[in-house]
């Protein structure tokens, strides 16, 4: 009987503990500084265009303050509960969890709503130079192609654009309007003509120095200085198709921009 009751109230308490976590598909995120609706993507494993659709955006441009629909896992915290606990609970980092909840100090509150980040989500660091663990699958053969490209786009530009031109190839791959993977992307044809063209001139098979696999990893990581652009072009470009997207970024002769 004893064992009965302490079954019955182990039970109860598994039941409250599972109330509190609530699977939402409308959560609200508040768009930080420095964010891009890739970030945001990869922070609640969801595709950019999806956030997109979601919040009838007719562009790829946000502002800091913007509230979103995200879909997330969310949690209302109980008694006894800290940031921690939440995090290690869950499997995500502290880190990602303020991320998720734009939360900088330790305080939760009984009753707080927390949104639940995904726990492949690794915060990303693009002035480092470390490199994080990578948001999309690649082989080692496509960091060198990456790095390759990068070099026949970006040679004798600053830094940052090589790093920009890596996550534009990053960010088509996360975009389900383009290929799927590193390969795809560099060597995709488009009514027939490739999109790159270093692939057209053979400058991809110039071999990448140190500096742009350097690159072509922080890419890979997660930097993305445009924030999430698709495209780019050198800015004596006559093509009016290229410069009527939204510029994102111009580094140097280079100009990035958006869908």
């Amino acid at each position: 009987m004893i064992k009965s009751k302490k079954i019955k109230a182990l039970l109860m308490t598994m039941s409250l503990s599972l109330l509190s976590i609530q699977s939402v598909h409308a959560a609200s995120y508040t768009v930080q500084s420095g964010d891009s609706l890739y970030k945001i993507g990869r922070l609640f494993s969801t595709a950019a265009n999806t956030i997109m659709q979601n919040n009838n955006l007719s562009s790829t441009l946000i502002y800091p303050g913007q509230v979103l629909k995200v879909s997330s896992q969310t949690y209302t915290v109980k008694s006894g509960d800290s940031l921690y606990l939440i995090a290690q609970n869950f499997g995500v980092s502290v880190d990602s969890l303020r991320k998720a909840n734009n939360k900088w100090d330790n305080l939760v509150y009984l009753g707080q709503t927390l949104n639940i980040p995904s726990n492949n989500y690794t915060s990303v660091s693009p002035n480092s130079g470390q490199v994080s663990a990578s948001v999309i699958s690649h082989t080692e053969a496509e960091i060198d192609l990456l790095a390759r490209l990068i070099k026949a786009e970006a040679e004798g530009q600053p830094y940052t654009a090589k790093v920009a031109v890596g996550a534009v190839v990053v960010n088509r791959v996360q975009d389900s309007r383009f290929p799927s993977t590193v390969t795809s992307v560099v060597y995709q044809k488009d009514a027939g003509y490739y999109q790159f063209t270093p692939v057209v001139n053979g400058m991809i098979n110039k071999p990448a120095t140190a500096e742009d696999r350097k690159a072509a990893l922080e890419a890979l990581s997660g930097a993305d200085p445009t924030k999430g652009a698709l495209y780019y072009f050198d800015d004596s470009t006559t093509n009016k198709w290229l410069w009527s997207k939204t510029v994102a970024l111009r580094v140097d002769r280079m100009v990035f921009s958006y869908y």
